[in-house]
């Protein structure tokens, strides 16, 4: 089927709801609206009221009822509207579904799926654009998971549907109905923590996620007509745990790296990957690792919104820098 990455999440959920009785969606207007962005559209209709269920606009009430259907034997798909919204939730989460299975010493898991549109790029207002992964994966016991694009989005929801821990499933607001694919109808799963390795090259290697992982793109496409570059290009799709093999084969390979991120600079994940590239491949580096990110600031309202947002300019300012050195 064609599908934008709504259409291939809505897919992915119809499949599970179909082929498992425990799998329940429950979150503000995911039921008779089908979700904000309309990515549970059709399904209380087709698998009833106790399976896909309208809550009250109570983040922390969602996350909690969700980590007591998934101790007792269900897997809850709690939807956030917007990963701005969580907070209120956020105690439930790392308090509590991501230390069930230690604190019981694997008497009791937390199977759960939370869902949450996150990131910048469509004019919403502050709280709506927000890229807060870093504290999901600062969480021990949870993972974390941001697809690029819908082929990548239907197979690792699936995967995250399936695994028997929390897993923290953040969905890129820009690529939402950016473009469309072609994606098998059938059910499949993508592993959790292997990274996708988009393009091979020798010069450089670019990292990213997410909307991000299109400017990369976009980027690349660029710079690449315009000077004989060998781009290898990572598509990280799972931030925790991260394929490090995959990552670390590819600096020892080109010597050179990028990592881009829309998140604010400071502790953000491409700090860590910077941190974990020099430790492990420092004598294979030809050139400092460089980092395009956002700013340390309140994502700002739509006017400066693009400037807050890396840009494929930047991303080539970079790779040219790093090229450079």
């Amino acid at each position: 089927m064609k599908a934008n990455m709504v259409q291939a999440l809505n897919n992915a959920l119809a499949l599970e709801l179909e082929s498992n009785p425990k799998l329940v969606l429950l979150g503000e207007d995911v039921g008779v609206d089908g979700g904000v962005f309309r990515v549970t559209e059709g399904l209380q209709s087709k698998y009833g009221k106790d399976r896909v269920i309208d809550t009250p606009l109570a983040e922390s009430a969602i996350i909690g009822t969700s980590i007591g259907m998934a101790a007792y034997g269900l897997h809850p798909v709690p939807e956030i509207q917007f990963s701005g919204f969580i907070y209120p939730g956020f105690d439930q989460l790392i308090s509590h579904a991501s230390r069930i299975r230690f604190r019981s010493r694997g008497r009791f898991s937390c199977p759960m799926t939370i869902r949450s549109p996150y990131g910048g790029g469509i004019k919403a207002p502050e709280h709506h654009s927000e890229s807060t992964e870093a504290l999901y994966i600062h969480t021990p016991g949870l993972k974390v998971v941001i697809p690029s694009n819908p082929t990548d989005a239907k197979g690792l929801l699936t995967s995250a549907l399936r695994e028997p821990d929390p897993v923290m499933f953040l969905e890129p607001l820009r690529v939402y109905r950016a473009f469309r694919e072609e994606v098998p109808d059938e059910q499949y799963t993508i592993p959790l923590g292997r990274a996708n390795v988009f393009q091979s090259g020798s010069d450089i290697t670019i990292i990213s996620w997410g909307a991000m992982f299109r400017q990369c793109v976009d980027a690349v496409k660029e710079i690449q007509e315009e000077e004989k570059l060998s781009i290898e290009l990572i598509d990280l799709r799972s931030l925790s745990p991260i394929d490090w093999p995959a990552v670390h084969s590819s600096v020892q390979k080109t010597g050179r790296c990028v990592v881009v991120q829309e998140a604010p600079l400071t502790l953000g994940l491409a700090s860590e990957i910077m941190a974990r590239i020099l430790e492990k491949n420092f004598l294979h580096l030809k050139a400092p690792v460089e980092r395009v990110t956002g700013f340390d600031t309140i994502m700002p309202l739509f006017k400066l919104e693009n400037y807050y947002l890396p840009s494929a300019e930047r991303i080539k300012s970079s790779i040219r820098k790093v090229m450079q050195f």
